[in-house]
């Protein structure tokens, strides 16, 4: 993701604050943005699956802040920026909450450490789920990243109970890392999404599901569910039918979202660094590259696709089963319906949140979204 920088200034100033300073208007989709808190910097929204009071949002310098019953509390759940690299496009990414949360109390985070190393770390909550208890922080996930942009940064427990994370390529541009680049090298973790069962497993921090497509194959990391990623910002699951779109950031030219049935991205190659969206970049080989479902070029402004979730939300009845995206430039939202091989009725909502970073979903199957600017806000009927 971009979270500062040198595409945001695309848009004049004048037309920025503009854009910030716009009020919330109301869509023809019969959606308006309710703002529900001001943060800083907020980069992700999550609530765990049997906690219908609190809702979680973290920020991109290490915190974790609690929003209970509508009310934000001054204490956040989490605290780790004394450990999180902030430059550039690092920081704390995601959060994700294990299925038995009610049980367990664990809950897992994505961010790059001071040397700007990717992590994936376990924590406990309290019973209240409102504080992380001492000493429980484990490190699952560790990998070394050159570059301080295309960190990923998702975490999402999939419809199986195992979970996904979603890694860019190593940074910089082109994917220059090596011979073949790190997207389509089956020996690096870089431009993937991975499955693990994040449980301790004996001495080893976490286990390969045996179902996983490389398993098998020798030279290949057993982690890897999909590959031939850039920078997989934001994925999601359809809740209802377990789906999952990536919406994957494009270098100069093209944003795009993949998408593919339950299940049916096990070992899918969406073809980086030899495509970036439909055009081909390179003569290397991709084996088996799968197109995007949806494209949109780098015109009116925009740069970065902010990927977002299937609405299921029974208050949205005009947005049913449409994908909702937005652009981090533009902050426009747009709305589509997926479908592997294509998208159709791609449009913009008439929606906006300035340098959008992130969207959320919470256990009734509302959507929230949030601004680098500061503003969480959900979407609601009008």
């Amino acid at each position: 993701m971009r979270f500062v920088t040198a595409r945001a200034a695309l848009l004049p100033p004048a037309a920025l604050a503009a854009l910030a300073a716009s009020p919330v208007a109301a869509s023809a989709d019969g959606v308006q943005l309710s703002r529900i808190a001001t943060l800083s910097q907020p980069v992700y929204v999550a609530q765990p699956p049997a906690d219908a009071r609190r809702l979680y949002v973290a920020e991109k310098r290490g915190r974790v802040r609690v929003i209970r019953d509508g009310e934000l509390l001054g204490r956040p759940l989490l605290d780790v920026s004394r450990n999180v690299s902030t430059t550039g496009e690092r920081g704390f990414f995601s959060i994700a909450f294990a299925p038995d949360f009610a049980r367990s109390r664990l809950f897992y985070a994505d961010y790059t450490n001071r040397r700007g190393d990717l992590v994936v770390q376990e924590f406990r909550a309290d019973t209240a789920g409102e504080r992380t208890v001492p000493g429980s922080a484990r490190i699952v996930l560790r990998q070394a990243h050159p570059v301080s942009n295309h960190n990923g940064g998702q975490i999402e427990f999939g419809p199986d109970g195992f979970l996904y994370v979603g890694w860019g390529d190593g940074g910089g541009s082109h994917d220059r890392h090596g011979p073949h680049g790190n997207a389509q090298n089956l020996t690096s973790l870089l431009g993937k999404i991975l499955r693990i069962d994040p449980r301790r497993r004996g001495r080893a921090p976490y286990s390969i599901p045996r179902d996983n497509p490389f398993v098998r194959r020798r030279g290949a990391r057993p982690e890897i569910y999909s590959y031939g990623l850039r920078n997989p910002w934001r994925f999601a699951f359809d809740r209802a039918t377990g789906d999952v779109a990536i919406a994957d950031v494009g270098q100069d030219e093209v944003e795009e979202v993949n998408f593919a049935g339950r299940g049916r991205a096990r070992g899918a190659n969406y073809g980086w660094r030899v495509f970036e969206g439909r055009l081909r970049e390179t003569r290397e080989p991709a084996p088996g590259a799968v197109a995007p479902v949806l494209t949109y070029p780098h015109t009116a402004g925009r740069c970065a696709i902010t990927g977002g979730y299937v609405v299921r939300d029974p208050a949205l009845a005009a947005l049913a089963g449409w994908y909702v995206y937005g652009d981090f430039c533009t902050g426009q939202l747009s709305a589509a319906l997926l479908r592997p091989g294509g998208a159709t009725g791609d449009h913009p909502l008439g929606l906006r949140v300035t340098s959008i970073t992130s969207f959320g979903e919470d256990r009734a199957g509302h959507v929230y979204a949030t601004s680098f600017q500061g503003g969480v806000f959900r979407l609601d009927p009008v």
